[in-house]
């Protein structure tokens, strides 16, 4: 497995100044907004985003650049799984796309999940949202993990909501370490 610490050195993207931090309440209502306008995420309510700011602020993380939410992505470890991170959202304001924010809000994520444990990151990505697949598949070599898909939620469990399938995508186990092999 690869060392996490190892891999953030060469993997952090040097070219965004936008400050990534825990979200708190008070950000739940700019993380709303942001992902009702990324156009590809199911909006949720602006309550969830209190939740998640309140609840699970270890493991989802805000970027901020001039007192303003430009990215955001929320997290979990499902309940008896705790080796494992859902990522569950990721969104980047419209305008800050292109420029490595998503992966760093990513990298910084991981960076704080507990030392010393080994931990695979699960997602679930439309076929359609190339972006998402693209941005995983950039984790997984900035991570030297290995990236694998598998049947995610069917089409038909959204119901009645027309909703499309979704894959599953794994990425791991990635060691999270903070010592460097000399």
């Amino acid at each position: 497995m690869p060392d996490m610490k190892e891999s953030l050195t060469h993997a952090l993207p040097q070219n965004v100044t936008a400050v990534i931090r825990r979200p708190v309440l008070t950000d739940a209502a700019g993380i709303h907004q942001l992902v009702i306008e990324s156009g590809a995420l199911d909006g949720n309510s602006c309550y969830l985003y209190l939740l998640l700011c309140r609840d699970f602020s270890a493991t989802c993380r805000v970027a901020e650049l001039d007192g303003h939410i430009v990215g955001f992505v929320s997290a979990y470890h499902p309940p008896g799984r705790p080796g494992t991170l859902f990522i569950w959202q990721i969104a980047v304001k419209q305008t800050h796309r292109g420029r490595g924010l998503a992966l760093r809000l990513l990298l910084d994520l991981l960076a704080g999940v507990a030392e010393g444990s080994a931990l695979v990151i699960e997602t679930t990505i439309t076929p359609s949202n190339l972006a998402s697949q693209r941005l995983f598949a950039s984790l997984a070599r900035r991570l030297r993990c290995n990236l694998r898909m598998e049947q995610g939620f069917d089409a038909n469990l959204f119901a009645p909501r027309t909703h499309a399938s979704e894959k599953k995508f794994l990425i791991g186990p990635v060691a999270l370490s903070l010592e460097r092999s000399a």
